[in-house]
C-alpha cells in the first residue's frame, strides 16, 4: 500500500515541489562531450608544443619497452604477476607529466608505468609485484601512493589527502587513477561524493580499457559513458580519446589547473584498450576475439603520435632511433637488476605495519626471530 492509498490521503496531503526549488548545480556544463575529445589528426594538432610532444613520444616508446620487459620477467619467474598497460601508455604517461613535484599520484596496481614516468625507479615500481617487500618505495619521497591492488581503495585516500592539503593551504593536487572495473566499487562513489562536497583538489582518471578482467563495460553499467557519472556528484565529466596522448595531456592539464585554483574535482574517462591479457594469469581469448584486438592496434598510441609528429616534421628518423635506443638501455638495466636475487630480511615483515608495534606483533616477531636463530645454529 502506498501513501496515496492510505485512508484519508487526499490531494492536500500529497507532497509537492516547493515553489523556490531549483537545482543545486546547473547540470549542462558538467556533461561530457558526446564524442571523446581528440587532438591528433585534427586542426588542433597544429598548436602542439613540439618539445612537449617529443618528450611524450620518447616516454611512450620507453613505456612500451618497459611493458614488454616486465612481461618477459614474469614469464621468467622474476615477477609473480604483471598487469600490462600495452595500449594504455598514453594515459599513463600523460598522468605523470601533468603533475608538479609537490602533487600526489594515486595509482592502481596496473599503473606502474605512470609511477616510473613520474620518476620512480623501475625496479622499485616492480618490487610489490615480485613479492619482495611492502610497497617497494617511500611514498612520501616520490609523492606516489602505494600501488593499490584492492580496487578503488586509493580514491578515498586521494580525496582525504587533497582535502587535508586544501585545509592547510598547501598547493597540492591529487590525481587518482582507476580502471573501468573499479568504478563498480563503492569506494569510487564515496570518493566522488566527498570530493565534490568538499571541493577537494583532486582529479579522477578512469582508464576505460573495455574489460574488468573478463567482464565487458556493458555488463557493468548502463550509463551513457562513465564520464556521465560525474554529473550525479556535481562535478564536470570529460570524455577523451585515451590513445591520443596530446588530448589526454590537455584534458588532464585543464583539470589539474582547475583543481589547483579552487575549482574542485573533475572526472575524466579516457577511452582506451587493454591490448594484452588482464595479467599473465589471464586468458583473454576466452572473452574477446582477435578481430577486436586487431582493430584497436590500428589506433595504437605510439604509432598515432609518431605519424603525427613525422608528418609535421617535428620528429625525424634520428629522433625515433634515439628514443628506441634509450628504451633499450632502460630495459637492459632493468633486466640486469631484476635478475639479481634480492637479499631479504624476514624481520622486515614487522616493519612499517604500525608506528609503534602492538604487543601481538612484538610476540610474533620474537617467535620468528627465535626460529631464524635456531636455523642458523642447526
Amino acid at each position: 500500500m502506498t501513501v496515496q492509498e492510505l485512508p484519508g490521503a487526499g490531494a492536500s496531503h500529497r507532497s509537492a515541489t516547493p515553489p523556490a526549488w531549483s537545482p543545486r548545480t546547473d547540470p549542462a556544463p558538467l556533461l561530457p562531450d558526446p564524442e571523446p575529445y581528440r587532438v591528433l589528426g585534427t586542426p588542433a594538432a597544429e598548436k602542439l608544443d613540439p618539445e612537449l610532444m617529443r618528450r611524450c613520444y620518447a616516454e611512450l616508446v620507453r613505456g612500451r619497452r618497459y611493458n614488454a620487459q616486465a612481461t618477459a620477467l614474469t614469464r621468467q619467474g622474476r615477477l609473480a604477476v604483471y598487469p600490462s598497460t600495452v595500449g594504455q601508455e598514453a594515459c599513463e604517461i600523460a598522468a605523470a607529466l601533468v603533475l608538479q613535484e609537490q602533487d600526489w599520484l594515486f595509482p592502481s596496481y596496473r599503473d606502474t608505468l605512470a609511477a616510473v614516468a613520474r620518476g620512480l625507479d623501475p625496479v622499485q615500481a616492480l618490487t610489490l609485484l615480485r613479492g619482495d617487500w611492502h610497497t617497494g618505495y617511500d611514498p612520501r619521497e616520490h609523492r606516489i601512493a602505494p600501488l593499490s591492488t584492492p580496487l578503488a581503495t586509493q580514491l578515498p585516500h586521494a580525496v582525504g589527502l587533497a582535502h587535508a592539503a586544501r585545509l592547510r593551504g598547501d598547493d597540492v593536487v591529487a590525481l587518482a587513477m582507476i580502471g573501468d572495473g573499479g568504478t563498480s566499487e563503492g569506494d569510487f562513489h564515496e570518493a566522488l561524493n566527498f570530493a565534490a562536497v568538499w571541493q577537494a583538489p583532486v582529479v579522477f582518471l578512469v582508464q576505460n580499457n573495455g574489460f574488468a578482467i573478463s567482464v565487458p563495460l556493458a555488463k557493468q553499467t548502463a550509463a551513457p559513458t562513465l564520464a556521465h557519472k560525474a554529473v550525479g556528484y556535481g562535478m564536470p565529466g570529460r570524455l577523451v580519446d585515451g590513445n591520443d596522448i596530446a588530448a589526454v595531456h590537455e584534458v588532464l592539464s585543464e583539470a589539474v589547473r582547475r583543481a589547483r585554483s579552487g575549482g574542485g574535482p573533475t572526472l575524466i574517462e579516457a577511452v582506451t584498450y587493454r591490448m594484452e591479457a588482464h595479467t599473465n594469469a589471464d586468458d583473454a581469448t576466452r572473452y574477446r576475439g582477435d578481430a577486436e584486438v586487431e582493430a584497436w592496434k590500428a589506433h595504437d598510441p605510439v604509432e598515432l603520435l609518431e605519424r603525427e609528429l613525422t608528418a609535421r616534421g617535428v620528429l625525424d628518423a634520428a629522433g625515433i632511433a634515439a628514443a628506441k635506443e634509450a628504451a633499450e638501455q632502460m630495459a637492459a638495466a632493468l633486466r640486469e637488476r631484476m635478475n639479481a636475487d634480492p637479499v631479504l630480511n624476514p624481520m622486515d615483515l614487522f616493519e612499517h605495519v604500525y608506528a609503534e608495534q602492538t604487543g601481538q606483533l612484538r610476540e610474533q616477531a620474537d617467535m620468528l626471530r627465535a626460529e631464524l636463530e635456531a636455523e642458523e645454529q642447526s
